[in-house]
């Protein structure tokens, strides 16, 4: 999941309803989204601690940003430029090419991505 999910999911946004418990509950998440969520939340006035409960116990588990994960996240650029993704994107991106995992996503311009990876977009 990237962080416009559970980001969707904390703020109870219109495609969160998509995303069963089940899935919550079983899905993997980069360190770096869960950063990208703890700072959107502290933005919008969250404490430290309050931001980083939600953010964590909306998903199963974190996975830490490896140094391959990186180097997929690197090179990804260049099929995603045209979108504008964000290196978080590219984080989450690169761990479900690397669990073989499907992406969900709230950002619409993923349905245009063809990069060896299933992407379910929520709304």
């Amino acid at each position: 999941m990237d962080a416009t999910v559970l980001l969707a999911v904390i703020h109870r946004e219109p495609g969160s309803e998509k995303i069963a418990a089940e899935l919550l509950d079983t899905a993997a998440v980069s360190a770096v989204n869960l950063a990208e969520v703890q700072g959107k939340l502290l933005d919008r006035g969250w404490t430290p601690e309050e931001a980083w409960e939600d953010a964590t116990g909306s998903v199963g588990t974190t996975e830490d940003f490896t140094a391959e994960q990186a180097k997929t996240a690197g090179t990804l650029i260049a099929h995603t430029r045209p979108f504008g993704l964000s290196l978080g994107d590219r984080a989450c991106l690169a761990l479900a090419l690397e669990l073989k995992a499907p992406v969900y996503t709230a950002d619409r311009t993923w349905k245009k991505l063809k990069v060896g990876v299933r992407i379910h977009v929520i709304r």
